[in-house]
């Protein structure tokens, strides 16, 4: 049996830990900061203790706290692990984290979560790149985990997901600033309904996740348009379209802060 160490057991990696254990894996959990409560989920105190022996060791901590955690977690785990970094973090942090498992003689994964993790859990789409991808693909498909494994290093699998934020993030900003036009005339219903006919049947609810998530996120989001517009910014071409929705999700964290 695989046995598979999630480090950071907010929101996406309780779901990861609930949902791998139904499927048969044996998850153990470490998160000094967030005590889960969650009888189902074995969460351990000791890093050393909750990485022995575990062929997986999947992080889910955030962006700006993958290298340090990698740092303190990979001259514990065992060498035969594949470290597999699912945080919402640059390419150049991804490659970061690369480099401190090579150091180790551990295979790392660049892993790029493709939709929210509240939907679908541990059957989130998931976009791998790096030396540890396939390996982490054969070892987490019979849980039930779809993973597409792209060529390229470490960071490529986090500059493709910046791409599809540019796409997926800018539609979010389009419709708060449609919606807030909307209110402030009286006609937000009639206009929801508009542009949910144009996303098919499900429009409605993704209007709704759209405004919601964006609210509930705004923070982390803002952190992954800031990251999107530098790789834009590197390919030469336009950022207009990015360099607003960076200033949406500037304006939601202002909101919210003050």
């Amino acid at each position: 049996m695989t046995t598979i160490a999630i480090l950071g057991l907010g929101e996406a990696g309780r779901l990861y830990a609930r949902g791998l254990l139904s499927e048969g894996a044996e998850v153990r959990g470490y998160d000094p900061h967030h005590r889960l409560g969650d009888p189902d989920v074995r969460q351990l105190d000791d890093l050393g203790e909750t990485l022995a022996g575990a062929g997986v060791v999947v992080s889910l901590v955030g962006g700006a706290a993958a290298a340090s955690v990698a740092r303190d977690a990979l001259p514990l785990a065992d060498p035969a692990a594949v470290y597999a970094d699912l945080n919402t973090a640059s390419p150049e942090i991804k490659l970061e984290v690369a480099a401190l498992a090579a150091d180790q003689g551990i295979a790392m994964a660049d892993v790029a979560v493709l939709a929210p993790v509240v939907r679908a859990a541990h059957r989130t789409p998931l976009l791998a790149s790096g030396a540890g991808a396939t390996v982490l693909a054969e070892r987490l498909r019979s849980f039930g985990v779809p993973i597409t494994v792209v060529d390229g290093e470490a960071g490529e699998a986090a500059r493709l997901r910046l791409l599809r934020s540019v796409f997926m993030k800018g539609l979010a900003a389009l419709v708060l600033e449609a919606d807030a036009a909307a209110r402030a005339v009286g006609a937000d219903a009639w206009l929801r309904a508009q542009i949910a006919a144009e996303l098919g049947p499900d429009g409605a609810d993704l209007v709704d996740r759209l405004i919601a998530g964006s609210h509930r996120h705004a923070v982390r989001r803002e952190h992954e348009m800031r990251d999107a517009l530098a790789a834009l910014e590197s390919t030469g071409q336009p950022t207009d379209m990015t360099r607003a929705t960076l200033a949406w999700f500037e304006r939601l964290v202002a909101q919210d802060e003050g």
